[in-house]
């Protein structure tokens, strides 16, 4: 009777909320996540893993089946690793890839807590509740509404929810740590991860949804101008802010060559078609010849098909001088490039030296805290189901393949030969929607639609 009781109180909040009871204990298994800090600086991803545990083990997974994985030293920065057993002895596992921790966040600058999830108008609101708690939440309720509904897929599945991913070289990557250490807890025949999903328009309607498909490389260098300095009252022309200013500038002026690859060419071709003109035409003759520069130029104006279209360097820190009334005795720059697959770092740094030209300007390449990405092939295998599934969920809806401009952990599955790609599903805003800055948010009817399009994708990979 009192099982019945709550389970009656249960759907009356999941009534009075317009949710399924499904969604309602999704919602719960979400909160929990977002609620948790997880940021590198004062959060822990060991105490958000366990709660994820837990709810499995509530769910039927023995501890073996669901466990978190603490590295000695790096306390706070744990990882849940699962696996939930397929009928078949011929097909090789598929991997479910997500971070736990996120960017961080201080109160002062949002307008909500961002360590709280909360619901208004149309938007899910918190740190994390977009990159990347909400498909974390997913792969981890996926798992539990399998195992309570007696499923058996003939493929095993595995889950990693991993902790470092947003965080600089001082913090454990749980991902690259369980590829180098314990390959066999993610060893798959492939991964399903962040960074693709879907777009919305700037009114909020359906524009694409993405299969991911390949990414940039994360490289920084940094520039350094050193000079004997003296005192401000005789100023000379060899100055060391002058020197690094001049070469900052010269990596704003510098275009690399646009670089295309399978994927972006795969982009371009399927997005074509509802590109407005000009922007047509110059993707065709871009595809015809992609050293067309006045078609490279044109579709360079939109900021995010730049970075598509080549690798890409940006100033990001600065900091010169000694004293305010001295000569500076050296200024130092920052700039951190995304380098297109097929481009290697030397390269990228040879083009800056170039483009510089100050012998007393040295670029120095910052040791990468991150392998170089290799990108999947475009497999239809991979491909085709989440198109068909798409074209029943997202009617109309193309799913375009597209190359991440930032990073993810798919470096680091790489490094044992498993391909992984972001998978469509959950639609994202135009303008990022606050993800890596202020007031992160996701709409509440992208979360349940993706979360329902991704539980069934799931579920066609594991039996084919």
């Amino acid at each position: 009777m009192v099982a019945a009781g709550f389970a009656a109180l249960a759907g009356n909040a999941a009534s009075a909320q317009g949710l399924r009871l499904d969604q309602a204990a999704f919602r719960e298994l979400y909160a929990e996540l977002v609620n948790t800090n997880t940021a590198y600086s004062n959060g822990s991803c060991t105490i958000a893993a366990e709660q994820l545990a837990r709810r499995m083990h509530d769910a039927g997974f023995t501890k073996d089946e669901a466990r978190v994985i603490v590295v000695p030293g790096f306390e706070r920065e744990g990882n849940l690793v699962a696996e939930y057993k397929g009928t078949s002895k011929k097909l090789k596992p598929m991997l479910l890839l997500a971070h736990i921790d996120v960017v961080e966040a201080k109160r002062e600058d949002w307008t909500r807590d961002p360590f709280t999830l909360i619901e208004e108008d149309g938007f899910f609101y918190a740190r994390g509740v977009a990159d990347d708690k909400v498909q974390a939440a997913i792969w981890v309720d996926s798992l539990i509404r399998f195992k309570k509904e007696g499923y058996r897929p003939k493929r095993t599945i595995k889950l990693a929810a991993t902790c470092g991913e947003e965080s600089s070289s001082k913090a454990l990557n749980g991902a690259e740590w369980l590829a180098r250490n314990m390959p066999e807890t993610l060893s798959a025949e492939f991964a399903l991860n962040e960074g693709g999903g879907g777009r919305l328009d700037a009114a909020g309607k359906w524009h694409f949804l993405a299969m991911q498909v390949g990414e940039k490389a994360n490289r920084t260098f940094d520039l350094e101008a050193t000079n004997p300095g003296g005192h401000s009252s005789v100023p000379r022309p060899d100055n060391a802010i002058y020197d690094l200013a001049e070469a900052i500038v010269a990596v704003k002026n510098h275009g690399f060559p646009v670089q295309l690859n399978d994927t972006t060419r795969a982009f371009l071709k399927q997005m074509a078609p509802v590109a407005p003109q000009p922007a047509q035409k110059a993707i065709a003759d871009l595809l015809a010849n992609e050293s067309d520069v006045a078609a490279g130029r044109l579709l360079s104006t939109d900021p995010m098909l730049n970075s598509t279209l080549r690798t890409t360097c940006v100033a990001t820190m600065l900091e010169a001088g000694h004293a305010i009334n001295a000569l500076p005795q050296r200024a130092k720059g920052t700039v951190n490039c995304r380098i297109v697959p097929g481009m290697s770092a030397d390269e990228t740094q040879a083009a800056l030296a170039k483009a510089i030209a100050n012998p007393r300007i040295t670029i120095t390449l910052r040791k990468p805290h991150r392998p170089l990405a290799v990108p999947p092939p475009l497999d239809k295998r991979i491909l085709d189901p989440a198109v068909k599934l798409a074209a029943e969920t997202y009617p109309g809806i193309p799913v375009v393949p597209t190359m991440s401009t930032g990073a993810t952990d798919a470096t680091m599955t790489a490094l044992i030969g498993i391909p992984t790609y972001g998978v469509p599903g959950i639609f994202y805003e135009a303008d990022g929607g606050g993800v890596h800055g202020l007031n992160e948010r996701l709409r509440v009817k992208s979360v349940y639609d993706g979360r329902d399009y991704l539980h069934r994708l799931v579920k066609i990979y594991a039996d084919k």
